[in-house]
């Protein structure tokens, strides 16, 4: 009886917590809890006793500056969350702010609110240089004129990360038409990333950016190809609780500041590289102005 009252209480006590002003339970906690998803460097990735790192991470300890300028003395907690259950950490206040490579659709909007966009992206696939070549003909602009395999698998296998949006996308596809090709799921971006360099898939589907980062950490990075045909719009932003709008447009503020800011195109570059002065005017473009 003493361990259901218990329980009991610590689901009310969740209940008003996630029912109260996201800046009203940071201010009694005296921290703001920052979700974050591993395997998704650049965005947010750790390593064995360090805190978090990365470009949505950053972004996110802005938004945790602009909450101390009211909090002071604001203690950062780091809480490691997944895709599957992140974003009813949120909903439910176990969490402040969710990081990383983060979609926003609608359905994810039932649950969660969004920050303003903080990266634009697209999915696409990584490919062996010898990989089949219906896969290098679909995925790159200009396939090269090499040996390539030729035999029609007896099973296509292409693998994506599991609950990703990605995933869902390609298997509605998959269902409206008659199909040979089927889908693996993966834990980890790493685990796909073997497989593929193990022949066990064709191809490893996830958005580009990520898989930029990835194909860096091949065994080999030579022998893989990065598709340079996007058939997905994957804007990311920070998820925030729903019903908030005082602390959204706290974010928003941060972000916006930010991004104004002569810190933003640096930023970029350290994590993006030649890339970040195509990035810095995307991001410019889709942000929420003063």
């Amino acid at each position: 009886m003493r361990r259901f009252l218990l329980a009991n209480v610590a689901l009310w006590l969740s209940a008003i917590a996630a029912g109260a002003a996201t800046l009203d339970t940071v201010t009694q906690r005296g921290s703001v809890r920052i979700g974050y998803i591993t395997d998704e460097a650049p965005f947010s990735s750790v390593k064995s006793g360090a805190d978090p790192m990365g470009y949505a991470i950053d972004l996110c300890g802005k938004i945790a500056d602009e909450i101390e300028y009211r909090v002071p003395q604001l203690k950062r907690e780091y809480v490691e969350m997944t895709l599957a259950n992140g974003f009813d950490a949120v909903k439910n206040g176990q969490i402040d702010l969710l990081c990383g490579a983060i979609t926003v659709n609608l359905k994810r909007r039932e649950i969660v609110d969004f920050s303003q966009p903080i990266f634009l992206t697209g999915a696409t696939a990584l490919l062996r240089k010898d990989s089949p070549n219906y896969l290098q003909t679909l995925f790159l602009e200009k396939p090269a004129v090499r040996p390539v395999s030729q035999r029609v698998p007896s099973t296509r296998v292409i693998g994506v990360r599991a609950s990703t949006t990605t995933g869902t996308t390609l298997r509605e596809a998959l269902a409206i038409q008659a199909s040979k090709t089927k889908l693996s799921d993966f834990e980890t971006h790493e685990d796909g990333l073997k497989a593929l360099e193990d022949h066990k898939i064709d191809a490893y589907i996830a958005d580009q950016v990520l898989l930029i980062s990835l194909a860096k950490r091949a065994r080999d990075p030579s022998s893989l190809e990065i598709g340079d045909r996007l058939f997905t719009h994957e804007p990311y932003a920070i998820a925030l609780r729903r019903d908030d709008a005082d602390f959204r447009l706290l974010a928003d503020r941060a972000l916006t500041a930010f991004y104004l800011s002569d810190d933003f195109l640096p930023l970029l570059e350290g994590y993006f590289g030649s890339e970040a002065p195509m990035l810095h005017t995307q991001i410019i473009m889709e942000h929420v102005p003063d």
